[in-house]
């Protein structure tokens, strides 16, 4: 009876795909953070829901990523036959030094602060065009038609995709993000996500290809010629972090703009003030990134036996950080943070990770998110959601966003 209890209790503690965790997860990241800091969850992983937890392990060398290691003993050693989890070992994101230094360290020109700041005049053309397109008609989908497009397009920019290659990028399925949840996959999900993984490589060789023979001023053809070096990468290495590159330059992107709109349409207060005071949309943007993080958690393993909030963590096991909980820590952020405050002062949201994994697509996606929800406000000011209270979220846990955003005006 009590372990029955117990395990009831625990479902009910850190339960990330239930319905009511992916409507509004605040609520059980709080009874985390006051009961249970360090949460041991069914499944074997740590649960760290306070900010200084989650920012410990984000930069504390004892953690590492350990994809290898960690993925085998959640599935199995043949997992890393799956032409999935094969690709993914090879993502920057999955390693630890050196690989991790090395893999960086070839794509990192292309995110500095100057590269990024110069494409404002695209993003803003794209943003532009978007709205020319849809503006007569009085309706769309936030998601589909506009938060969508833009950051699929900079990436498709980014990496050298040709035009007449990007129509079934526009169109193609976004359910890749169950592969970052803490809940194992099914056999059908991981025959789903490997059909996709090979479709994405079967792409992605053509346009190694297609850049070999006609060069650019792209991140692709940077990386086929790094590839050509030998020493710097394999062709394994090149296939899956470019597959992570354009996965990542647009999933959380999209997610904030539509996000922030929903934050925004759902506190008609803050949206007046900002559309009265459109200087406010740079510190807004970091208040949408704190109040409902596109990203809602990342994990660690811990590389030797740690104590960490009162909790002995044996090496190898996982450290789930959850950002979304970090976030709305009153330890950090004493007025009200469970409110979207846009004038909020001193906001440092850790939604884009921290250590040596910070996101590289930081501040793109920061001047994505400014200049799509700016303009949006400034061209189309009566816009009006369908159905702000109830909207229809994506059924995963670690990337939060919504399938649809209904609008008209």
């Amino acid at each position: 009876m009590n372990e029955l209890a117990q395990t009831a209790k625990t479902e009910a503690l850190f339960n990330p795909l239930s319905p009511d965790y992916i409507r509004d997860p605040y609520p059980s990241y709080e009874r985390l953070r006051t009961t249970d800091p360090m949460h041991l969850t069914p499944f074997g992983a740590y649960v760290a829901s306070r900010h200084a937890e989650v920012t410990l392990v984000l930069r504390d060398k004892r953690f590492g990523k350990d994809f290898v290691d960690r993925t085998s003993r959640r599935y199995g050693p043949e997992i890393m036959q799956e032409p999935v989890f094969r690709s993914m070992r090879h993502w920057m994101l999955q390693q630890d030094p050196p690989d991790h230094t090395r893999l960086r360290g070839l794509v990192v020109k292309a995110f500095t602060a100057r590269r990024v700041e110069d494409m404002r005049p695209r993003i803003q053309q794209i943003v532009d065009e978007t709205l020319d397109r849809i503006i007569d008609q009085g309706r769309m989908d936030l998601i589909e038609d506009y938060a969508f497009r833009l950051p699929v397009t900079i990436i498709c920019d980014m990496l050298g995709i040709p035009e007449d290659h990007r129509e079934v990028f526009f169109t193609s399925s976004r359910n890749g993000g169950r592969l970052l949840d803490p809940v194992p996959l099914s056999r059908a999900e991981i025959d789903e996500a490997n059909a996709a993984n090979l479709e994405a490589q079967a792409y992605f060789q053509q346009l190694f290809e297609l850049r070999r023979r006609d060069p650019g001023d792209d991140l692709t053809t940077q990386l086929v010629q790094a590839e050509e070096n030998g020493s710097k990468l394999s062709n394994e290495e090149l296939t899956g972090n470019i597959i992570l590159l354009f996965g990542a330059g647009h999933e959380t992107t999209v997610n904030l703009i539509g996000n922030g709109l929903l934050a925004l349409h759902r506190n008609p207060d803050q949206l007046a003030l900002l559309k009265a005071d459109p200087a406010l949309i740079t510190n807004a943007v970091e208040e949408f990134l704190r109040y409902d993080s596109s990203v809602q958690m990342t994990g660690r393993v811990a590389l030797e036996d740690i104590e960490l909030g009162g909790k002995k963590i044996p090496k190898g096991e996982s450290v789930l950080c959850l950002l979304g909980s970090a976030n709305r820590d009153p330890a950090v952020y004493r007025d009200r943070p469970d409110h979207l405050d846009i004038t909020r002062p001193n906001v440092r949201p850790v939604s884009f990770g921290g250590g040596i994994h910070f996101c590289l697509g930081a501040q793109l996606a920061r001047i994505e998110a400014e200049v799509a929800i700016a303009t949006l406000l400034r061209r189309i000011p009566d816009l009006k959601l369908d159905n702000a209270e109830n909207p229809q979220w994506r059924p995963t846990f670690v990337l939060r966003g919504l399938s649809a955003l209904p609008a008209s005006w």
